[in-house]
């Protein structure tokens, strides 16, 4: 079975989303950042405004649309703290 990370994306006010994923996507101030398991300690600013997506075990992607805050990554795994996070809309003509 493949490595995971466990990933924690908090606003201020609350816990948004938590649990096992393959991989966490993020903008920060320094770029585009994929983490994968393994990845070496950091923290980095998001960018504004900006979008966490995390790919989960089989396929499926969540993605909130974040603002403000930080991305931390550590031996325990991913933390995104953010101001505000929200559900992105999904991609539609409506």
């Amino acid at each position: 079975m493949a490595e995971q990370l466990n990933v924690q994306l908090v606003a201020v006010e609350e816990k948004v989303w938590s649990g096992k994923a393959e991989m966490v996507m993020a903008r920060t101030t320094e770029g585009e950042l994929g983490v994968l398991p393994g990845h070496a300690p950091m923290l980095g600013q998001l960018a504004e405004p900006g979008q966490v997506r995390i790919k989960l075990p089989g396929g499926e992607q969540l993605t909130y649309d974040v603002a403000g805050g930080f991305l931390s990554v550590s031996q325990q795994g991913v933390t995104v703290l953010a101001e505000n996070a929200t559900p992105a809309a999904a991609a539609s003509g409506n």
